[in-house]
């Protein structure tokens, strides 16, 4: 005769993984929170004390100025040289010139040749009323400074304006070759209004012809 016990429902057999999964995840420790990093700490400027900032300063002047009396020693021996244009010119020889004057080197050495029957001359293109330089009026036979207005005649000689005198004359000389050379770093001039002596018969002053 079958046992009573028998006939109950045989309970139900779990699988080894069923039902497990939540109950491990609510089972197994939660990893720690990575900490927070601790506020850098705030940086404190550093300032030089007074005292070694003063004695920073005076050395620093004391440095600059041994370098600057260092440098100005050296000069003497390195001295510099100031070289300025030539003021001494070969210009050709007298037959290259006709009568009058002649402006072909007014441009290059502020020279004019200016040639008559019985001597050759140069004069310095410089008004001697303030430096300016004046043009040649070969119409009106005179030289006319832009600046002011002096006038002069084809010698050079003032006769109208504010110029005081004659305008200067370079030193002329023939060279071993029969060539003109003239120097107008070496003026001769005529202050009448000075009582000053006529230079312009002087050696030097003309090439006779």
């Amino acid at each position: 005769m079958a046992n009573p016990e028998d006939a109950r429902p045989a309970a139900p057999v779990k699988s080894p993984g069923a039902g497990t999964t939540s109950e491990a995840s609510r089972a197994a420790p939660k990893p720690p929170a990575a900490a927070k990093p601790a506020p850098a700490a705030a940086t404190k400027e550093v300032k030089p004390e007074p005292n070694k900032l003063r004695r920073r300063l005076i050395w620093t002047a004391v440095w600059g100025y041994l370098a600057a009396n260092f440098f100005m020693f050296l000069r003497f021996f390195f001295p510099r040289a100031l070289f300025e244009p030539s003021t001494v010119h070969t210009i050709g020889y007298p037959s290259d010139f006709s009568l009058g004057v002649n402006e072909k080197y007014k441009q290059a050495y502020r020279i004019w040749v200016v040639k008559e029957p019985d001597r050759l001359f140069v004069i310095y293109a410089r008004c001697v009323h303030l430096g300016c330089t004046p043009d040649w009026k070969p119409n009106e036979n005179k030289f006319k400074c832009p600046c002011h207005g002096s006038g002069y005649t084809p010698e050079g000689i003032n006769f109208e304006g504010p110029a005081p005198r004659p305008m200067d004359r370079a030193h002329v000389e023939l060279d071993a070759t029969g060539q003109i050379v003239a120097d107008s770093s070496r003026l001769f001039m005529w202050d009448r209004a000075k009582g000053g002596r006529d230079q312009f018969n002087d050696p030097g002053a003309y090439i006779p012809l």
